[in-house]
């Protein structure tokens, strides 16, 4: 990878290369740095903000000694600029890779064959640079048993997320002087930046663009400075690091942003910080909505790029793409459910897109493309587009997989997908099987706890008395007592079957009256549990108000749509068929604004179930005594 980066800088250097050498010897002795820097940027031109102050190029270190080229190389490295050395000496750590490759004996060879390489940007265009470096990511990937998702997007998902982000700002992009800033907190290699400039700058010339990004993987991130560089944005906006710990933007807001977050990977190593923000600045932090499982940080980037946006007339947009989890895991009251709750309420949520399975170089998992922002169009507020694109007509089977990746989004796939958004696609016409329109509130639901009536036998027999002795409080008693209590039991009181629990809690009082025998509320506890079972055709058993006792083995939950009375609910989906039924009106959300606990989750497969008919008996049957015949036949043939 570095010799990679390294060829490609010396290629995109060489025409400027005697250009800089004699700006750099004229610079005036005494001269501050970023003056000198200026002044040599302006030698190459181009907005390219990377030099080499070195006399060597790849042609002359492949022109010396060959022994000399461990040498060489270190000093060609250490001739650039500084971002750039950074980027060589601590992310790719190249000075190491050269040792070893150095003591191996095979140096040479390797330098030779990067040398022959012409990756000059006639050549190989910077999205087949992007394609290139990304491969190599994905060779890597496979070999090490990296997480999938942590490194890049394929550029056709990329291409849709960003058609979506933009196709509602088309008067808002147009003229002159228009600014927009992109920033992607999980950029990788910068692919999502690279081409969405791209088409920025395609929709209007004269946009001026701006990327910002940060990426915890050390190559991954020398790639997308390197980029930043030779493509003349400023590398300063690219920052090294955890987005989620060190938040290296902390006091900007963006325009468009746009991530592949890391899925399915945990956030154990790091929770302290993230906790620590969340408990001490609540919502005026990035995770005041709540904190999702330990096991999944997806729902942490959203929360951080919310707090990222622009609270002017313009407004900001987010494209970020995720696995199913997001959507729907987490109940009621959990930390996944009250960020679904908090982004819907806060009417964010425009869009939600199901991609096809099999997109991914590392992953065949279905994936989701979320759209937010904050500056709605009239007509979309308090709605919810769901779009399903994952069937065969938005995709086509790639020629040839690469790794995991076995099909692609068609470039008509696209248009489409981004026409039924933008024209918010619902009800009727060709498209009414994969995009519905939703109020936010229909994702809600109240989730109550309905509770029945405790009924208990009661009885001493041998089976529970056997019970009795291994209960604690029971065991904690001197020897002594528990034959006390156990020739009470087993000797004054009734065998006879009691299903009513006051009548036997007196025959009990009445036994241990009559032996002197005097035991503690536990012990008391502990014998009505021991030689008790559930009877439904026993008395209720009441508490000291007289009120029924709830059975905590009958308890259920259910969930009523927020838009529903749930008094209508259980009047109609409870009561006919459990009359003695109640809902706890306790159990409620810490806010206490009604009974049950709220909670949303956004199920696609409940909205877009496609029933797909078994085959006939008579054809399964038919294809078995056929399958059969031709398992006989072959037996034979082994049988000689």
């Amino acid at each position: 990878m570095p010799f990679v980066v390294l060829r490609r800088l010396d290629c995109i250097l060489e025409p400027t290369k005697d250009a800089v050498l004699k700006a750099h010897a004229g610079l005036p002795p005494g001269i501050d740095e970023q003056t000198r820097d200026m002044m040599l940027y302006g030698a190459i031109g181009g907005g390219i903000r990377v030099y080499n102050t070195s006399t060597l190029t790849f042609a002359k270190i492949r022109a010396q000694n060959p022994s000399d080229v461990h040498k060489n190389i270190i000093a060609y490295i250490t001739a650039f600029s500084d971002s750039v050395r950074d980027v060589f000496l601590d992310k790719f750590l190249f000075t190491d890779q050269l040792k070893r490759l150095a003591d191996a004996t095979i140096l040479w060879k390797v330098f030779e064959q990067f040398a022959s390489l012409d990756l000059r940007p006639e050549a190989v265009s910077t999205l087949a640079m992007g394609y290139l470096f990304e491969d190599l990511i994905r060779r890597f990937s496979e070999i090490s048993n990296e997480t999938a998702g942590e490194h890049f997007t394929p550029r056709e998902v990329i291409r849709l997320i960003v058609d979506l982000i933009i196709v509602n700002d088309d008067e808002k992009l147009r003229g002159q002087g228009i600014i927009r800033q992109i920033y992607d907190p999980a950029c990788g290699t910068g692919g999502m930046l690279a081409l969405a400039e791209e088409a920025l700058k395609e929709f209007n010339p004269d946009i001026r663009v701006e990327l910002f990004g940060q990426e915890l993987n050390g190559e991954s991130f020398g790639i997308c400075k390197s980029d930043m560089l030779v493509t003349g944005h400023d590398p300063e906006n690219i920052a090294f690091g955890n987005t989620l710990t060190q938040d290296a933007h902390k006091d900007r807001r963006f325009h468009y942003m746009l991530s592949n977050p890391p899925y399915g990977v945990d956030w154990k190593k790091y929770q302290e910080p993230i906790r620590e923000e969340a408990a001490t600045q609540g919502n005026d932090g990035r995770f005041g909505a709540g904190l999702p499982r330990i096991s999944d940080g997806q729902l942490l980037f959203l929360q951080h790029m919310i707090s990222k946006m622009r609270t002017d007339e313009i407004g900001s947009r987010i494209g970020i793409v995720m696995n199913g989890s997001p959507l729907f895991t987490g109940g009621a009251g959990s930390g996944e459910s009250e960020i679904r709750r908090w982004m819907l309420e806060n009417d964010w949520i425009e869009a939600i897109v199901a991609l096809p399975t099999d997109l991914f170089y590392n992953t065949g998992i279905q994936t989701y493309v979320w759209l937010l922002t904050n500056h709605r169009d009239r007509r979309r507020r308090g709605k919810v587009q769901l779009i399903d694109a994952s069937g065969e007509r938005f995709w086509a089977p790639m020629r040839k997989n690469l790794g995991s990746k076995r099909r692609e989004i068609r470039d008509d796939g696209r248009e489409a997908i981004t026409h039924i958004f933008h024209e918010m696609a619902n009800g009727g016409g060709p498209w009414s099987a994969v995009s519905k329109i939703f109020d936010a509130s229909d994702f809600g639901y109240r989730e109550i706890r309905v509770e029945r009536p405790l009924r208990l036998n009661f009885q001493s027999s041998p089976e529970r008395i056997a019970q009795l002795k291994l209960a604690k409080p029971f065991l904690k008693l001197d020897p002594a007592d528990q034959d006390d209590v156990l020739n009470v039991i087993a000797n004054r009181l009734p065998t006879t079957l009691f299903k009513e629990r006051p009548a036997f809690e007196a025959a009990l009082t009445k036994a241990l009256k009559g032996a002197g025998v005097k035991i503690g509320a536990p012990v008391r506890k502990a014998i009505l549990s021991a030689l008790s079972e559930r009877d439904e055709s026993a008395a209720i058993c009441l508490d000291g108000d007289g009120r029924p006792e709830p059975d905590p083995e009958l308890r259920d939950h259910e969930v009523v749509p927020l838009k529903e009375d749930w008094k209508d609910y259980v009047a109609r989906e409870v009561t006919p068929f459990v009359p003695d039924a109640w809902v706890d009106e306790t159990y409620r959300d810490d806010a206490d604004k009604g009974v049950g606990r709220v909670g949303y989750e956004i199920n696609f497969n409940r909205y877009f179930y496609r029933y797909v008919a078994p085959r006939p008996l008579a054809e399964i049957d038919a294809e078995l005594k056929t399958l059969e015949t031709d398992i006989a036949n072959l037996l034979k043939e082994v049988a000689g």
